[in-house]
């Protein structure tokens, strides 16, 4: 017999292995079609390559299951979907058959849910209200636990006010805006789910998401996005149902130390108070500097690690869905267009990152007098300019000129850069931009050309300054960028056009630093204390940080009762 805790992955190679018929449906994949087929149309085509291999059509429920686009033709645009065929009750699948069509089984993705018997002297408490930390804090309080949730921000109400305060008036709340408060810094984003991780907790991350408000089509989609205004809803949800299970969710509560009790639980202190908790959760986010600071003096196993600096380039949406669909750009069932482009030389890689068709460039500054760039899209896509962040890779090594090769050089060098931003334009939060014409002429010093065909769109679009990026970012990241612009143009006619526009600084793709954790998921030399997410180093992007919550909140429920 299969072991009593076995996953859904471990029990399909074990029912694989024994020739077992259990299999719950069947993937028909690559089912490509001109864009406009309709649904029924794909349904049918799957039936009939089905047919070929003699599957038993008549005891499946059909349904699509992904859904790609295909443009390297822009002269034969195809949509490329995947099918999926549920049994019957009473049904009965051959794996033979299955592996003779080409087609992949499927099974339900389940988690493998094992409690400990360790009694839990206090509540979990979960740090960051960020993707980790959401879905670390609901599956402890699916299975009982009762976590504590905090974050230093505010809700979303209260967030999107001091957000919004800051696009209008230039006032920074360094303690809710766009890194920190309810949904982390995936809230003020195009809400995007693609990720590259293969991890069963993916489909988990994705139906929890749709339960709780998003789009059924992500779980459809390739790319799957919620959308910035959506994702608010969602995010606001998935708190009010922790609270329903037994949680608490408090907000405007920053960490600022770690006791541990003589009994071995922790004391939490914070600026609402001293928390008794019996584990510390810490999904701080990737821009908590002031966290891993204090993480520092404390002896936690803290370690620099590579990163990406650069920019943020827009063009208008017409023009990059055209580059991508030709003549069929603007139809409803490719949406507004998508790309990713990467280059490397050497060791050094620039690539883009966090593309955001229709959408806008943000102020994502966390600290005073900085400047910083992400990018957000509505669930729509529907606004005037498409962006993405143009980034380079940099090193350890490359810290060693701001305050050495380590965790406070990692932090420094991203530092200076937002302040190098906030100088070059004008020192009132308003971004330096750079039009790709003049950032490729090298024209630095010289007069350089307004924005005109493609504006900015950084806080409503009237507060940049024109300004050289070469006086922001290192020599290297500089020349990278120059390289791989031009190089993308030739991946992508157009890419580099002279009008479109860049603004800087892109500094907070992912984290500088990693809390190092063992095998049991704990800080080295830390039990009880669990860094978990993208801010702690071992996640990029909303569902890889939500998968690695879910994998810490496992690790817990299976030594705690």
């Amino acid at each position: 017999m299969p072991p009593m805790a076995v996953s859904w992955r471990d029990k399909m190679q074990y029912e694989l292995k024994n020739g077992g018929d259990t299999i719950k449906g069947i993937i028909i994949e690559g089912i490509s079609v001109p864009v406009g087929t309709s649904p029924a149309d794909v349904l049918y085509k799957a039936k009939q390559k089905m047919k070929r291999f003699g599957l038993p059509i008549g005891s499946l429920h059909f349904r699509l299951y992904k859904k790609s686009i295909d443009a390297r033709k822009r002269d034969d645009i195809r949509v490329v979907y995947s099918v999926l065929g549920v049994a019957k009750e009473g049904t009965t699948l051959s794996s033979e058959a299955i592996a003779r069509s080409g087609c992949k089984p499927y099974v339900e993705n389940v988690l493998s849910i094992t409690k400990g018997t360790t009694p839990l002297l206090a509540r979990p408490l979960v740090v960051g209200a960020g993707p980790a930390g959401l879905f670390c804090a609901y599956l402890l309080a699916r299975e009982g636990y009762r976590p504590l949730l905090i974050d230093r921000g505010d809700d979303m109400d209260s967030r999107v006010a001091s957000v919004e305060r800051f696009v209008k008036f230039g006032v920074l709340d360094t303690e809710s805006n766009i890194q920190f408060g309810a949904g982390g810094a995936g809230t003020f984003s195009d809400g995007k789910l693609l990720t590259r991780i293969n991890d069963p907790r993916c489909s988990f991350v994705l139906e929890t998401l749709k339960d709780m408000g998003a789009p059924e089509d992500i779980t459809l989609n390739a790319k799957p996005h919620v959308g910035t205004d959506v994702l608010r809803l969602v995010v606001t949800r998935m708190l009010e149902t922790i609270t329903q299970l037994g949680g608490e969710v408090m907000f405007r509560c920053r960490l600022d130390g770690i006791k541990r009790m003589t009994d071995g639980s922790f004391s939490a202190q914070t600026t609402r108070g001293d928390l008794s908790c019996g584990v510390i959760v810490l999904a701080p986010g990737h821009s908590a500097r002031d966290t891993y600071a204090m993480l520092l003096r404390e002896g936690y196993p803290l370690i620099p690690k590579p990163m990406s600096v650069g920019v943020r380039i827009e063009h208008l949406r017409q023009d990059m869905d055209e580059m991508l669909y030709g003549s069929m750009a603007g139809h409803p069932d490719l949406g507004a267009g998508e790309y990713h482009l990467s280059h490397t030389k050497g060791e050094r890689g620039v690539y883009t990152f966090c593309m955001c068709p229709g959408g806008e460039v943000v102020a994502a500054a966390s600290e005073e007098n900085t400047v910083v760039v992400n990018g957000m899209s509505h669930r729509a896509r529907n606004q005037t300019n498409s962006n993405a962040a143009v980034a380079v890779s940099v090193f350890p090594e490359d810290y060693e000129p701001y305050n050495g090769s380590d965790v406070l050089g990692a932090i420094e060098f991203q530092r200076r850069i937002e302040r190098a931003a906030f100088v070059a334009g004008g020192k009132n939060y308003d971004v330096p931009v750079m039009t790709v014409g003049d950032f490729l002429g090298n024209k630095a010093g010289k007069a350089m050309a307004d924005p005109t065909r493609v504006l900015p769109s950084y806080r409503g679009g009237n507060h940049f300054k024109v300004a050289s990026l070469g006086e922001v970012l290192p020599p290297y990241v500089v020349a990278s960028l120059s390289e791989g612009l031009r190089v993308f143009d030739k991946k992508l006619p157009g890419y580099a056009m002279p009008e479109a526009v860049l603004s800087g600084a892109e500094t907070r793709t992912s984290a500088p630093v990693r809390i190092r954790r063992g095998e049991d998921f704990c800080a080295l030399g830390y039990p009880g204390i669990y860094p978990c997410g993208e801010g702690a180093g071992y996640a990029g992007g909303i569902t890889s940080a939500a998968a690695d919550g879910l994998k810490v909140a496992e690790a817990i429920i299976a030594k705690y009762c």
